[in-house]
């Protein structure tokens, strides 16, 4: 069974930037590529001329001009195109069942305004079974400054124990032997609610060395197993107290990649990104991988 990459278009300048970050990815890691357009007729309850037939025939367009653009740019890819009769969410959440990845484009509004990752992003990168890569468009209407191969290092966001961080190195660290770049592993911290309430817990924490060695020990116990598979990938070892979009953002200004994860879990309000990765997309310049985890 081949391994495939999905990415999905729009005819925007955001979704030619993901393809074309999508097609070097797949030549990277001998990936196959799916492009899929999402498009639907429904015949809108307002005075506006439409034609179906019309707009068939661009939905049919947009994916011979992608195509084409992949192949002229890429000729080593291998790749297949779609276009799939539903809304855009579904539509990509079915294809991307099984897949390595599936890669979305945001729009850039500036530094202080951030990107707009869009209400479709954000309900594909929650419920996304496989990783999802959020790529920004550049001033050529490509994606920016960072190239596949050869650019910045990798950058991962490792929380928690060995368990809960494994499917995210694991995926951080392909990235980063693919790539033959550095790999940084980022641990931010914060104090625990008790040493507000008891400033006596503190000093004694002081006097056993503090708490940033204990946080150093656990990423060193993450990273290990990964360090063992991945021998030929340098890897840079961050502890940091405080925020840990911060932590994130201030260290991928640049990277060619930055990794995050995002916890699986149920809620009566659906499934949510976490606040972690919602500020690395939006704020992020280099493209952005949510990673699922248990």
């Amino acid at each position: 069974m081949k391994r495939t990459l999905v990415v999905g278009v729009d005819g925007s300048a955001e979704s030619r930037a993901a393809a074309d970050w999508a097609a070097r990815e797949a030549v990277l890691r001998n990936l196959h590529v799916h492009v899929v357009h999402a498009w639907l007729w429904q015949p809108l309850a307002v005075p506006v001329v439409q034609d179906r037939a019309t707009e068939a025939r661009r939905a049919q367009e947009i994916l011979e001009e992608t195509e084409a653009e992949l192949t002229r740019r890429h000729p080593g890819v291998a790749l297949t195109a779609e276009v799939v009769p539903d809304v855009p969410v579904p539509a990509l959440l079915r294809a991307a069942k099984g897949a390595e990845m599936l890669v979305l484009g945001s729009r850039g509004y500036g530094a202080v305004a951030g990107f707009l990752l869009g209400s479709y992003g954000q309900q594909l990168i929650a419920a996304a079974e496989c990783p999802v890569v959020s790529v920004r468009a550049g001033r050529d209407g490509r994606d920016g400054p960072v190239p596949a191969a050869g650019g910045g290092e990798v950058v991962v966001g490792q929380q928690g124990g060995v368990e809960e961080s494994a499917e995210v190195l694991r995926f951080a660290f392909e990235e980063a032997a693919a790539r033959k770049v550095p790999l940084r592993a980022v641990r931010a911290w914060s104090l625990p609610p008790i040493y507000g309430y008891s400033p006596g817990s503190m000093w004694i924490a002081d006097q056993l060395g503090g708490l940033a060695p204990y946080e150093q020990e656990a990423l060193e116990q993450a990273l290990e197993q990964w360090r063992a598979r991945y021998p030929e990938v340098q890897v840079v070892e961050h502890v940091e107290q405080g925020s840990a979009g911060h932590a994130l953002l201030s260290a991928a200004s640049d990277a060619g990649l930055l990794v995050v994860g995002r916890r699986v879990r149920e809620s009566a309000l659906g499934a949510r990104i976490g606040s972690v990765a919602h500020a690395v997309l939006h704020h992020a310049v280099c493209p952005v991988a949510v990673v699922p985890h248990r």
